[in-house]
């Protein structure tokens, strides 16, 4: 009897004043969320308003994926279907680090059909599906040393990184970093790895480290930022 009244104090307590320790949000990542996919079978994803485009295009992005339908709905005619990609384009490779990284391009179409447009896009990539898998994710720049020691004990020539959290002392931290660990490592008198930040301005999320720099690394990437051997002297 004493163990079925505990067991039902414990039930009412889960039911009522309990119940909010249980209940919490969490956002989980899904490659066919329901919300952005209209169907699985044919690969089409949807859209209802900007940011919806936003997001399918980060989706498609993170798989590599270089054609795709798009289906939009709630849009009224032809103009602002195209100023919207467009916009949403231009966000996606300058303003987001996946996007800044990876992208080379994005190209639409659209056509208008019972109750939506069906938009045709093709995405080019700067860099290859193995890069983009590659990416490792940590939540602040102090990790960034650990990364680059695993990198070059492991014999990698690159390394890119998304961070988490960015503030305004962050790049500081990592051009640190990089001139600590390459004076560690005995390499100052050899060529400058190249870092790269993604987006180039305001808050990066991404990071690139070429620890075999191109000869050309102007002609090779569009944004540098070298930890030069030179400022140690």
């Amino acid at each position: 009897m004493v163990k079925r009244c505990a067991a039902a104090v414990l039930s009412l307590l889960l039911l009522t004043g309990c119940a909010p320790l249980l209940e919490r949000e969490y956002s989980v990542s899904e490659p066919h969320s329901s919300k952005f996919w209209e169907s699985e079978a044919a690969g089409t994803l949807r859209a209802e308003n900007y940011q919806d485009i936003v997001n399918d295009l980060l989706i498609l992005i993170g798989q590599h994926t270089e054609t795709a339908t798009l289906r939009l709905y709630n849009f009224e005619d032809d103009l602002t279907v195209a100023d919207t990609l467009e916009k949403a384009a231009v966000e996606i490779q300058q303003e987001t680090p996946l996007g800044a990284y990876a992208v080379s391009y994005i190209t639409s179409s659209s056509k208008a059909q019972r109750g939506y447009y069906e938009v045709t896009l093709q995405i080019g990539y700067r860099r290859t599906a193995e890069q983009l898998q590659a990416v490792v994710n940590a939540t602040s720049p102090e990790a960034v040393p650990s990364l680059l020691e695993t990198a070059l004990e492991a014999g990698k020539t690159e390394l890119a990184v998304r961070i988490g959290y960015w503030d305004e002392t962050s790049r500081t931290k990592v051009e640190s970093a990089v001139r600590q660990l390459r004076e560690d490592r005995g390499l100052g008198e050899t060529p400058a790895w190249v870092v790269n930040y993604y987006p180039a301005e305001g808050q990066a999320g991404l990071l690139e480290f070429l620890l075999e720099p191109p000869e050309d690394t102007d002609a090779a990437q569009e944004t540098e930022v070298q930890a030069a051997a030179a400022e140690e002297n």
